[in-house]
């Protein structure tokens, strides 16, 4: 895990953060996204069916399933420091390269590629991230993402400070945690 504090992101331009841990995309999971998003095509989630009719004999996993597991995969990655919080401002570029069967497992690699100040409130990073699928070199998804950073201010913290609690660790996906 990186940890970077958001008053040195400048410094992270052009690295490599690190690359997750490998996650399997499970039938089950599979269906659960279908039931959450009512995508049931049969593709998807009618095994028996795959079994005849797609060349590997499997479900293939939705796209977006894979696209919605970015955040946890970067969570696994980076922690923000000195964040009020992190705001998605979108995502550029997200190419689908190729389907996945259902029992892959996949993972991130994950590169600061820039740092802008478009808002007020604190920089943009963009991140490319490329999701490759274990036992193959060829990528699997790639995309460009655009996260707001929006750092302490110094009257909350001294807001924080007179009740007792003091500022842990935060990233975008995950609330500023405060302990005792």
């Amino acid at each position: 895990m990186t940890r970077i504090d958001i008053k040195d992101i400048q410094q992270y331009i052009g690295s490599n953060i690190g690359t997750s841990k490998w996650v399997e995309i499970t039938q089950s999971r599979v269906n659960r996204f279908a039931e959450a998003t009512g995508n049931f095509q049969w593709i998807h989630v009618d095994e028996e069916r795959a079994r005849t009719e797609m060349p590997a004999g499997l479900t293939i996993i939705h796209n977006y399933l894979l696209l919605s597991l970015i955040p946890q995969l970067f969570d696994q990655l980076v922690t923000i420091t000195g964040l009020e919080y992190g705001k998605n401002q979108g995502a550029e570029n997200v190419q689908f390269l190729r389907s996945l069967n259902t029992g892959s497992k996949i993972r991130i690699q994950l590169k600061l590629s820039k740092v802008e100040y478009r808002d007020s409130k604190g920089p943009t990073a963009n991140f490319y991230i490329t999701m490759e699928e274990q036992g193959s070199d060829k990528a699997v998804l790639t995309m460009d993402l655009q996260v707001l950073f929006v750092a302490v201010q110094k009257r909350n913290m001294e807001k924080n400070e007179k009740a007792g609690l003091k500022s842990v660790s935060s990233n975008q996906h995950q609330p500023v945690a405060l302990g005792l």
